[in-house]
């Protein structure tokens, strides 16, 4: 499966520059089977959602199952949502038939107050596609690795992230521990640019289960980059090593 990870900048707010913009910087991409945006692509991580979030039903969705017929490829990332009433952080993976799957951000960053607009969501979220087994997270759910636990049900972690500059390091790291202690593949996408609070300087980056680059992005630099993962090489790879089979057993039980 070849996968294309998209490290944008992001007008604050202004949903419309936003997609136009991504439809320009993907104009040109190679033929690819998922293409993975940032968190909150179309407004920035904005932690007041009044205003700037979209019903469940919206027009960035809408686009999104546009792009993935256009493109015959799934289209993954985050939106400011608005749904009975809540906000939420809502993770779309979109198949190139528009059938779609939600994942609502589950650990919302208090640091930035995230958690006094949003609501977190309950559900830990695996999609199929091509063959493979995907969790969905954001950004902040990197940081806690008992959720994100695999416990044999998937086969690569996809993350989308407004991660700043002064905690790029943290990224960095843990992007790598979670491939390698969950022996997966992970492709996580990094914005660029600023907001009104912070600077972004990407560090997308597709991983293999040891924690190796198949492909990285240029710091600071608005790109696109894609490179390939095989189930058929993990799954190799588990039976050689096989790890998760002795990993601890537990249940989560504060949802």
């Amino acid at each position: 499966m070849k996968v294309l990870l998209v490290q944008s900048d992001i007008k604050w707010q202004s949903r419309e520059e936003n997609l136009i913009h991504i439809e320009k910087l993907l104009e040109n991409s190679s033929p690819s089977d998922l293409i993975i945006l940032p968190e909150m692509f179309t407004t920035g991580f904005c932690t007041s959602p009044k205003g700037a979030a979209e019903e469940a039903d919206s027009k960035t969705l809408e686009w999104m199952q546009w792009m993935a017929e256009k493109k015959d490829a799934a289209i993954a990332g985050s939106v400011a949502t608005h749904e009975n009433e809540k906000y939420y952080n809502r993770f779309y993976f979109v198949k190139p038939d528009g059938a779609y799957t939600t994942y609502n951000k589950r650990h919302l960053f208090t640091f930035a107050g995230e958690d006094k607009e949003y609501t977190g969501g309950k559900e830990r979220v695996i999609v199929e596609f091509m063959g493979f087994r995907i969790l969905l997270q954001v950004c902040y759910d990197l940081r806690f690795p008992v959720f994100s636990r695999n416990r044999k049900d998937y086969d690569m972690i996809i993350y989308v992230a407004n991660w700043p500059i002064p905690r790029i390091d943290a990224w960095n790291a843990l992007l790598r521990a979670r491939a390698i202690e969950n022996v997966c593949y992970v492709a996580a996408v990094n914005r660029v640019g600023d907001d009104s609070y912070v600077k972004y300087n990407g560090g997308t980056v597709l991983l293999d289960y040891l924690g190796k680059d198949i492909k990285a992005a240029e710091f600071g630099k608005e790109e696109y980059i894609a490179g390939d993962v095989e189930i058929e090489s993990l799954n190799e790879f588990r039976l050689k090593f096989p790890a998760l089979n002795d990993a601890d057993q537990f249940e989560i039980t504060n949802l």
